[in-house]
């Protein structure tokens, strides 16, 4: 994946390249903390390019104390702080002068950096010193940053694309099965897969992703006119894996439900019938040793509700626009012992074939897409 920098427009017009080297030293704590003020609706953003320009003035020396305040930056500063550091980068280049590596180098081995920040300086040190940066990347393979995690992934599949074509299948296998045990961004685990499928290996993407694939279905309740969206139907008070209600057209109870996808998708269509302008729940249980802090990555492209263990987490009142895998993703605190997930999915009233679909997939992950799993089988 090419490293890409997110300038926004009105930071192409910057005329930070005309400050000079030997302009005194800028108090770069306090000219960082300015950028940092940065805020929604171009908030601070004079007064930021103003801390830019003499950010400038200090020259490589700058870098790594600009990366290190990307930590606890809200999203306009991130921007800021990146033009900045390849604003320098570029007048350093021109001035023929050398990046700090070793200090670039210090930085980036610290994992407790901003993600983006360490990215940035790894760039950096490609920048100085292509076969340094070369032979840093092996040891991303498990990195935190999933952006540098990423490369280090893709060199195993060259060698592997290397060795298919040498005609060693068995290496090239083995090389992409490391290679999928450290893949995290979907794009590239599935490619891998199609590797390994290609020299007649077989792949499991259901344990590789995750999914939550065993659940409990119950519905269909009334979604007419969108309304079920909103309104609390008994699954929402206590999942009670006995009980009876009232549904749109008679009682119903929950069954279980196992998906054979391998994409884990959820399909309310199976158990229920094809039906339209409805609502049905889906709860599983996750059962974890300790308590900790997780991500419920779903997607859908239904009318969505996530609760855990009875809080809502969040909802989506959309239909039909599209789904891609972990297209949502819900901070939750995972408790020790049982952990009850709750779905709710709605159907509008569209019946055009490509509305029909009424599915959700999920899976529970660390911040960098590491599959958790369940301590229990359900």
């Amino acid at each position: 994946m090419e490293p890409r920098l997110l300038l926004s427009s009105g930071l192409l017009c910057l005329t930070v390249l005309a400050s000079t080297a030997t302009a005194a030293e800028p108090p770069v704590a306090a000219l960082v903390q300015r950028i940092k003020a940065v805020s929604a609706e171009g908030q601070g953003n004079a007064d930021a390019n103003r801390a830019l320009q003499e950010l400038a003035k200090g020259g490589g020396k700058s870098l790594t104390a600009i990366l290190g305040a990307m930590n606890g930056a809200n999203d306009y500063a991130l921007n800021w702080l990146r033009a900045a550091v390849e604003t320098i980068a570029q007048h350093e280049s021109a001035a023929r002068h050398p990046l700090p590596l070793a200090e670039l180098k210090q930085f980036l081995a610290n994992t407790r950096e901003h993600p983006q920040a360490r990215r940035l300086a790894y760039d950096l040190i490609a920048r100085e010193d292509p076969a340094t940066a070369k032979a840093l990347l092996p040891g991303f393979l498990n990195d935190p940053s999933n952006e540098l995690r990423r490369d280090a992934v893709q060199l195993l599949v060259d060698a592997a694309a290397a060795q298919t074509k040498a005609g060693d299948r068995t290496a090239a296998a083995a090389g992409l099965g490391d290679a999928l045990k450290h893949a995290r961004d979907p794009d590239q685990i599935e490619s891998i897969a199609k590797s390994l499928t290609d020299l007649g290996q077989k792949v499991d993407l259901q344990k590789t992703f995750g999914w939550l694939t065993r659940w409990k279905i119950i519905g269909p309740f009334d979604n007419t006119g969108g309304a079920g969206f909103e309104k609390a139907f008994p699954p929402e008070q206590s999942v009670d894996a006995t009980a009876e209600y009232d549904g749109k057209a008679g009682k119903v109870r929950w069954q279980d439900y196992q998906t054979k996808s391998e994409y884990g998708l959820i399909d309310f269509n199976q158990p229920l019938d094809a039906l339209k302008e409805v609502t049905a729940y889906a709860s599983t249980e996750f059962w974890t040793e300790k308590g900790r802090t997780a991500e419920i990555r779903l997607g859908c492209k239904n009318g969505w509700k996530v609760w855990l263990n009875g809080k809502l987490l969040f909802g989506r009142d959309e239909y039909h626009r599209g789904v891609e895998i972990d297209q949502y993703r819900l901070t939750a605190d995972l408790k020790p012992g049982k952990n009850v997930l709750l779905i709710k999915c709605c159907q509008n009233e569209q019946k055009e074939d490509w509305t029909k679909e009424w599915e959700f997939q999920v899976r529970i992950t660390d911040a960098e897409g590491t599959p958790l799993a369940s301590s229990k089988s359900n």
